[in-house]
């Protein structure tokens, strides 16, 4: 079975020095043990998702830079990708603080790098996905026709960071706002994961994944409308490398699924947002 991680990152040197050392996540990072990660070479990693039977990832940028004075890591991203087009796919960090600038970025991104969507984290930027700074974002991913990924629970510890800037009920506003977007909610809306479910159920543009709580109190609730109700709006992630891939393949091997379903999670449904098919 083909498997498609929609959130992961390579934990190369830069990439775990880059975290650990972060204004936003340095504190997290203690909190949660991130430290004790290991970094390894790309070609390394590129093996690992061999061995493991991972086909693409999707590598989600970040820029908070207006909000904790860091630079994004979107260069990352770009270097990843161009070393590995067949197995990487980008998607763009952007920072809405930087208004018609962050609008021009996008175009840049797309046009002369190839990213196939965006990235977003409404709790980073202290504002909430439906807030008005995001709108001109939303507008031209709409235009471009590419997905937008909104990184939709805060960590432990993150300086500014309020759960409110992370409910699906937001998103839910802005599906309804624009319908022809396509939105992927991460981390489930966590801890508003009833909320998450019925965002994803009740609009057609909105999808979810799951990662990083698929052994949280509330998963068993995920899984039941990840089996019946949301079937063809979950996509598997791993948030690697801040979760072990293996531990999160492991965790769904877990789940009660259907193949039917399992095939849907674990791919179809990404290669649907990402239009691998066409």
């Amino acid at each position: 079975m083909k498997v498609i991680d929609f959130r992961f990152r390579p934990n190369t040197p830069e990439i775990i020095n880059g975290i650990k050392n972060s204004t936003m996540f340095k504190a997290a990072c203690k909190a949660i043990g991130f430290d004790a990660r290991k970094p390894q070479p790309l070609e390394e990693i590129v093996q690992n998702l061999d061995r493991l039977g991972v086909d693409i990832g999707v590598i989600t940028g970040r820029d908070a830079e207006t909000t904790y004075e860091f630079p994004a890591n979107n260069g990352s991203v770009l270097e990843f990708c161009k070393a590995y087009p067949e197995r990487f796919i980008g998607f763009w960090g952007i920072d809405p603080h930087k208004k018609m600038a962050a609008v021009y970025e996008i175009v840049k991104a797309v046009e002369e790098y190839g990213m196939k969507g965006i990235a977003i984290d409404p709790y980073l930027a202290h504002i909430p996905a439906c807030e008005a700074r995001f709108y001109p974002l939303y507008t031209k991913c709409s235009e471009l026709n590419i997905p937008v990924f909104i990184t939709m629970a805060p960590p432990p510890q993150v300086s500014g960071a309020l759960m409110d800037y992370c409910d699906p009920r937001q998103v839910d506003q802005v599906a309804r706002d624009f319908p022809e977007l396509t939105l992927i909610m991460s981390h489930g809306g966590y801890p508003f994961v009833n909320e998450a479910i019925y965002a994803c159920l009740r609009n057609a543009n909105v999808y979810m994944d799951f990662s990083e709580y698929e052994r949280a109190p509330m998963k068993d609730v995920f899984v039941e409308a990840m089996k019946g109700i949301i079937q063809d709006k979950v996509v598997f992630a791993s948030a690697h490398p801040f979760i072990e891939l293996e531990d999160a393949l492991q965790a769904y091997k877990e789940f009660d699924l259907s193949d039917e379903v399992r095939e849907k999670v674990m791919y179809a449904n990404a290669a649907r947002i990402l239009k691998l098919d066409n």
